[in-house]
């Protein structure tokens, strides 16, 4: 897996102060997309030891709230494996951090991956520049939806997701 930066302090990808991983690797390739230098799968550093020893470091702080994946995609096919990986260690190690993640692919396409079930928010979709909204609270067009996805889990029918709507206590 590689990244292009990791953010500290964050508090615009998610609920609270955050810790956002910005991994490369992206095939959706969005029209006015605000990263597109991490569409690559090759951009960027390889993660390492390092760079996960740095998000433990912020996450054990006690006003971070939690870890952001987000991209270039955490799940671009070359990310799914390594990013289930992570999201696993940040849940067994801080239970009471939150994990987010944007991804382009819709909720009704990885609802099943394994890491959903470490992920609390999952933002879906594609960013739509024609449906762009900069009054939109996490997210970038109207297409897009933050979904509460443990909830969501819960249901019968889970391809009616749990909107998020804040403060995921």
């Amino acid at each position: 897996m590689r990244y292009h930066n990791i953010t500290h302090d964050d508090m615009l990808n998610g609920d609270g102060l955050r810790v956002v991983l910005w991994l490369a690797g992206c095939n959706h390739c969005c029209k006015g997309c605000q990263n597109p230098i991490t569409w690559d799968p090759q951009g960027g550093l390889l993660f390492d030891e390092a760079a996960k020893q740095e998000i433990f470091d912020q996450l054990s702080k006690s006003y971070i709230s939690g870890l952001t994946f987000s991209g270039g995609d955490p799940l671009f096919p070359g990310n799914r494996v390594d990013v289930r990986k992570l999201a696993e260690e940040v849940k067994r190690s801080f239970p009471e951090k939150t994990i987010w993640m944007y991804t382009g692919y819709d909720w009704d396409d990885v609802l099943h991956y394994p890491v959903m079930q470490h992920v609390d928010v999952l933002v879906d979709g594609e960013f739509k520049q024609e449906q762009f909204d900069g009054n939109l609270l996490w997210k970038g067009s109207a297409n897009q939806r933050v979904i509460d996805v443990q909830k969501s889990l819960k249901l019968t029918d889970p391809l009616q997701p749990v909107l998020y709507c804040g403060d995921y206590a």
